[in-house]
């Protein structure tokens, strides 16, 4: 697998890639999960233009998983990231976590932030494992407060949701 820009041409297959990875989510009676549309082709060309869109392509080239991320309150924010079942379980979420690690970094941001599901065993114990940790209330920032009532009205609150952080080493 090679972590790449998203290209122009790769943002349809995100948007499939996107809907494979939320069916799992419906084993677990969270059929809304599953239905929610993927990010609208404008929304991922923004990222994309902004250099915030980041692809595992297999080795026809074609993308695999994918990952998204703005910054919020001087952190790198990860909006999605989603990788498609066929190539579950194979470190790509992982490995572009880990490459968004170093550009933040190079960046010089502090830290990376996500939203997740607290029970969903591949949502907050995963991201555990890779560093992260629950934030609580009082932790927030306001962007990730604003990104907790947008999830909220959007009907995400209906499962126990978390903000999480990672600190980031300096880059020098």
């Amino acid at each position: 697998m090679r972590i790449r820009p998203a290209l122009p041409e790769d943002l349809p297959r995100l948007q499939d890639l996107e809907r494979a990875a939320g069916e799992p989510f419906r084993a677990l009676g969270m059929a809304a999960v599953a239905d929610d549309d993927p990010p609208p082709p404008e929304d991922l060309e923004r990222y994309r233009a902004a250099g915030r869109a980041r692809v595992a392509a297999g080795r026809d080239g074609r993308p695999v998983a994918y990952l998204v991320w703005d910054e919020v309150d001087g952190a790198a924010h990860i909006e999605q990231v989603s990788v498609h079942p066929d190539a579950a379980r194979r470190g790509l979420g992982r490995a572009l976590i880990e490459d968004l690690a170093e550009r933040a970094a190079a960046l010089r941001l502090p830290a990376l932030t996500l939203t997740t599901f607290r029970d969903v065993p591949w949502n907050a114990p995963y991201y555990v494992r890779l560093g992260f940790r629950a934030l609580d209330d009082t932790e927030l920032t306001a962007g990730l407060r604003a990104i907790r009532r947008a999830e909220a009205a959007h009907g995400l609150d209906h499962w126990p949701r978390v903000c999480m952080r990672r600190p980031l080493p300096q880059a020098r």
